[in-house]
């Protein structure tokens, strides 16, 4: 049973890796794995990263990986982000819907029973000056304990136009 798990999760860290690998959009992108596969209320990851270009336009993702014995089919997330001159904005609640609310169907991409999803939170955001900046995530759901809830990511890229 182990096994397997420890199979799966490293066919799916793979992939992630092969997928992100060949990005030049990519800043920054890291995730933050929660013990025991829950996510706790006190638990607040934060991500920092560098901008050195405050001409560029930068989309920020938040990633999740949950397993299907997550009990919900949304996530509710606020952030905070604070920068070299102090918070920018006002920190924002986010509903990540992870499942199909009607059928149940995990969104995005998994393997077994874990899933990846990636929501794109923050398009086009500007960065006012170069330097250091730092997301903080808190959980919003009305229960201290997220079981299923594996991780939380987030991914910073220069904004691209569709063509």
């Amino acid at each position: 049973m182990y096994f397997r798990f420890a199979l799966r999760l490293t066919m799916v860290a793979g992939l992630l890796c092969m997928l992100t690998a060949c990005d030049p959009n990519r800043v920054f992108e890291q995730n933050i794995d929660f013990p025991d596969s829950s996510w706790d209320v006190q638990q607040k990851p934060a991500f920092t990263f560098a901008i050195e270009d405050t001409t560029a336009t930068y989309d920020v993702y938040f990633n999740v990986r949950h397993a299907s014995a997550y009990g919900f089919y949304n996530l509710y997330v606020k952030h905070t982000l604070v920068g070299p001159a102090g918070r920018v904005g006002p920190p924002l609640l986010h509903q990540m819907l992870l499942m199909d609310p009607k059928t149940g169907e995990p969104k995005g991409s998994g393997t077994g029973d874990i899933y990846d999803i990636q929501i794109l939170a923050l398009p086009k955001q500007r960065f006012a000056k170069p330097g250091s900046y730092t997301l903080t995530l808190e959980q919003y759901m009305r229960q201290d304990q997220l079981p299923g809830l594996m991780a939380m990511g987030v991914r910073v890229a220069k904004h691209e136009e569709k063509k």
